[in-house]
């Protein structure tokens, strides 16, 4: 279809508008990874936009010589793989059974699951449950408590609602059983929505820092996200690097370099290390976003 003069100038104008909000909405990432490449004195000078104007690793060196980074870093790792698989397979094996005709009390167990959306008891309550389940200051606490998510066992529920009963009695009839079912015929056939949920939980847990803040004490067990928070919060964050550094074999190398940085390149540089892992991991299921979600959410 030919487009008017019209069409083409309001098109104009929103591929204009749009790449303004692009460029508004990257440029605060960028200028952050900028910082934490320029020399930290010189960025307590002011002006750095969008180029390191000296050019350094000395903020990285001392992120990757913190033996507390690198510790939040390896329980934001396996919080973030544990916390997913368990995750998805609890919701998707809860959806499965809502959605499988003939199972007793299923609307019943579908209308409880709704009513925790709306309606929660509380931090309080939550965190005494967590203690009476012995959950406080462990590293299960950061998983159990979110296992379920209903928002996405919905989603699961709708799309194996929406797959061909003829399989399933089809493999009845060959003698398979619910689980085998679920297992090697439902789950094969739910990548996009596997794919797209599990990023949904992964950026959940790689970014939650509230939970370690209320429910562990034990400064080992906090993720980055926690970490970062800290040390933002904190004015005297070059102390805290130091007093991490002191007794490892690398202490005295980081002193020295922090003569050349401050707080504000650190925390840049931190940001960047707590950041890009969960970055990198959306072009890969990028392509489930749309599919996933739509053949989810959406019901005949």
């Amino acid at each position: 279809m030919k487009l008017s003069s019209g069409d083409k100038t309001l098109q104009v104008v929103i591929y204009f508008l749009l790449v303004l909000l692009g460029l508004a909405t990257l440029y605060p990432f960028w200028n952050s990874a900028v910082i934490s490449f320029n020399l930290g004195l010189d960025t307590a000078k002011g002006g750095i936009t969008f180029w390191p104007r000296m050019f350094t690793l000395d903020n990285y060196k001392i992120v990757f010589q913190n033996e507390r980074i690198l510790d939040a870093f390896l329980i934001s790792v396996l919080r973030t793989v544990a916390g997913t698989l368990i995750s998805i397979f609890f919701t998707a094996i809860f959806a499965y059974g809502l959605s499988v005709k003939g199972v007793i009390g299923k609307k019943f167990y579908m209308i409880f699951a709704i009513i925790t959306m709306y309606f929660s008891g509380g931090l309080i309550p939550f965190y005494l449950l967590n203690r009476e389940l012995g959950l406080m200051d462990t590293f299960w606490v950061l998983i159990i408590p979110t296992a379920v998510s209903v928002w996405n066992m919905i989603i699961f529920r709708t799309f194996f609602m929406g797959l061909p009963e003829g399989l399933e009695e089809s493999a009845k009839i060959d003698g398979a059983s619910t689980f085998g079912i679920f297992f090697k015929i439902v789950l094969p056939l739910s990548g996009p929505v596997i794919a797209t949920l599990s990023l949904f939980t992964a950026v959940y847990h790689w970014n939650d820092w509230f939970s370690a803040t209320i429910f562990i004490n034990d400064a080992k067990l906090y993720p980055i996200q926690t970490l970062l928070q800290q040390i933002m919060n904190s004015n005297t964050m070059s102390e805290q690097l130091s007093i991490a550094a002191q007794g490892s074999g690398a202490a005295t190398d980081a002193l020295s370099r922090m003569q050349s940085v401050t707080s504000k390149s650190l925390t840049m540089a931190t940001m960047m290390v707590a950041t890009i892992p969960i970055v990198l991991v959306y072009p890969f299921v990028q392509r489930f976003f749309v599919k996933g979600v739509l053949i989810g959410s959406l019901k005949e």
